[in-house]
């Protein structure tokens, strides 16, 4: 624009500048009543410096159809331009004016005013004003060659308009424009890679041009916007691997551009981690939430409750620091939660004990298993920069990312979910927090109840299920029902199961230690004491699930058909199995233990797909209720007539 005095081109740059000051800074003081104030004087400024252009354009006889705002229409006719991805991004890079040429560079700026006015309309809640100015500013750039003058413009329309398609649920849509973003970047790199203009620089006066280091930034910076959007649509089509690989490279690029707020970094590298913690991937799990400690340090540490009271700002702080580290603290739970129970599916035997001739064959890979470690980790994508690379390594070294093999490798993995549970718990407090409190509680007798599956020791194992039960069962006495119903069943279930546990552990501990005599007064009322408290809480559980009559459900509800099922199934073991002395009691125990089998037969009767649910259970009920009544009956037989 050759014509443009120094003067005029000034007044357009100062233009600018007051626009990007009325949308970064002042809109941040706008009124509630007057929300977007700010960013409607913004709107006014650009259209001025639109109107500027496009004269001097016509001062030069260089009128060029297209280019006007208010050409494209509504968003079903642009989405030809998206399509396909890599036949437009070829022709990106071959047709076109060149980017530095006078035409070029027109064409540039006001695509850049266009980009700025999509935003603006975005940022006020005018999705489809903002989508049209968008798109034109894609039709002035699709008269260009992709070039460095025009690079960072191609890739920043095309992430807003990802955004804002994304935004209205169009997933695919969004996918389209993010893809090329992605696929205009790469080869840019590949075939140009110099520091390419900033649209800033468009409108900025010589002595005011951004430094070559700070274009690289800024463009990095929106490549990694591009990642990070891409990561959202693949998570949301499903495509949870890729969503994993991308959001893992966005976190990457965040600290390597040193463009990053820690809590919210932190946050999403320990989601990350639950990610391939399900995967199996326990060393990427781990590298994620040693990042994110350490990653969140860099918040600084939690305002004291004083200086709490004194400052609402400081107060905030607080919650944001303390809730977020909190979480980060439950995912490390869940972290060293499934690293134990992956290590108990590999190792377990039919009956869920511990198979010694697996875990010597799984000891004897372990070597093997360590170099594959050591490769996997020189060839992963690595979190850290200089400052904070050593940091996380050294927390790493503290947590295994093999899967245990004996109990002194489980105990080490339990006492670090054991420090992240009362961490997490600090924060998660009955008191505002139930659900949460209790979820963070469970989690921690699942800890329990892995370790000991490791313990030789029986009567320690018992110990173990002991401190389960105690950590659960006044909390599930404590819960309303009304408001707390699912999470108390649970809970009734888990401790049903746990007294079952104990009940068993405490028999056979008894027969290793006597097996030439009968059991003892004092051990048969402590094995009756656990089998009535199992059933108790099976009964419980099946109580909640009738009516407020008490009348029992005719038909069961598919979440709770399996639990009812296997309940009443546990129940009649439970009657079968308590030791009684007395005939009359123990025909009494056995009628009982009888009704229950009959109801999972009876209920399987009448609601075939039901047998699916519990074939196993279904089969042994089936054989317990012909076998029963003979038993009963020679029971019977043996007392006397007068009783």
């Amino acid at each position: 624009m050759a014509s443009v005095s120094s003067d005029e081109w000034r007044a357009i740059c100062d233009k600018f500048t007051n626009a990007q000051n009325l949308t970064v800074v002042e809109s941040l003081n706008d009124p509630d009543n007057d929300p977007f104030r700010s960013k409607y004087k913004a709107r006014e400024l650009l259209r001025e410096i639109y109107c500027s252009l496009k004269s001097f354009e016509a001062g030069e006889g260089e009128e060029e159809s297209g280019g006007e705002t208010g050409e494209t229409g509504e968003s079903g006719e642009q989405l030809p331009v998206e399509a396909p991805v890599d036949g437009q991004t070829e022709e990106a890079f071959s047709q076109g004016f060149c980017g530095d040429s006078p035409a070029g560079l027109r064409a540039a700026k006001l695509g850049a005013v266009e980009y700025y006015l999509g935003v603006n309309h975005v940022d006020t809640e005018e999705l489809s004003a903002g989508q049209e100015h968008l798109m034109n500013s894609m039709k002035l750039l699709g008269r260009c060659r992709v070039s460095s003058e025009n690079v960072s413009l191609f890739i920043h329309a095309r992430n807003q308009l990802g955004i804002l398609w994304a935004g209205r649920d169009e997933t695919e849509t969004a996918q389209g424009f993010l893809e090329t973003a992605e696929s205009i970047y790469q080869r840019y790199m590949k075939e140009d890679g110099s520091p390419p203009t900033d649209m800033a620089d468009y409108f900025s006066t010589e002595e005011n041009q951004l430094t070559h280091q700070e274009r690289t930034k800024r463009f990095e910076l929106a490549y990694t916007h591009t990642m990070y959007y891409l990561a959202q649509v693949y998570k949301n089509l499903g495509e949870t691997e890729r969503a994993a690989i991308y959001c893992h490279s966005t976190l990457q690029r965040q600290l390597k551009l040193n463009q990053f707020s820690p809590m919210e970094w932190a946050l999403n590298a320990a989601t990350l981690s639950q990610y391939y913690i399900t995967k199996g991937r326990y060393m990427e799990g781990r590298h994620c939430l040693s990042a994110a400690t350490v990653i969140s340090g860099l918040a600084g540490e939690v305002p004291s409750e004083a200086a709490a009271q004194e400052s609402e700002t400081e107060s905030e702080r607080r919650e944001q620091l303390r809730q977020k580290r909190a979480e980060i603290a439950r995912c490390w739970i869940k972290y060293c939660l499934n690293i134990l129970q992956d290590s108990k599916k590999l190792l377990e035997d039919s009956i869920g004990e511990l198979d010694t001739d697996r875990q010597e064959e799984m000891k004897r890979g372990r070597r093997l298993e360590e170099e594959e470690e050591e490769k996997e980790r020189k060839s992963a994508m690595l979190f850290g920069s200089e400052d904070t690379f050593d940091s996380i390594a050294s927390l790493e070294e503290k947590v295994r990312c093999l899967l245990p093999m004996d109990f002194t490798e489980a105990r080490a993995i339990f006492l670090v979910g054991q420090h992240y549970v009362t961490q997490a718990k600090e924060y998660f407090q009955m008191d505002g927090y139930v659900t949460d409190h209790i979820e963070i509680l469970q989690d921690h007798s699942s800890l329990f109840r892995s370790l000991a599956f490791y313990e030789e020791d029986l009567d320690r194992r018992c110990k173990m299920h002991k401190r389960r039960v105690d950590m659960m069962e006044p909390v599930c006495m404590e819960l309303n029902s009304k408001y707390y119903l699912m999470i108390r069943r649970q809970m009734m279930f888990e401790l049903a199961e746990t007294y079952n546990e104990m009940m068993d552990l405490k028999l056979t501990l008894a027969n290793r230690q006597d097996e030439t005599e009968s059991l003892d007064s004092h051990t048969i009322k402590k094995f009756n004491n656990l089998c009535s408290a199992s059933a108790k809480y099976f009964q419980m559980f099946l109580d909640s699930l009738c009516s407020p009559e008490g009348k029992q459900p005719e038909h069961l509800e598919e979440e709770v058909l399996r639990p009812a099922l296997v309940a009443r199934f546990r129940v009649a073991r439970l009657y079968s199995r308590l030791i009684c002395t007395s005939p009359p009691g123990q025909v009494e125990n056995l009628d009982k233990s009888l009704e229950h089998y009959k109801y999972v037969v009876d209920y399987c009767d009448s609601h075939p797909e039901a047998v699916a649910t519990v074939e196993t259970e279904l089969e042994l009920s089936r054989e317990m209720v012909g076998l029963l009544p003979l038993k009963i009956n020679r029971i019977k037989a043996k007392i006397p007539a007068n009783n």
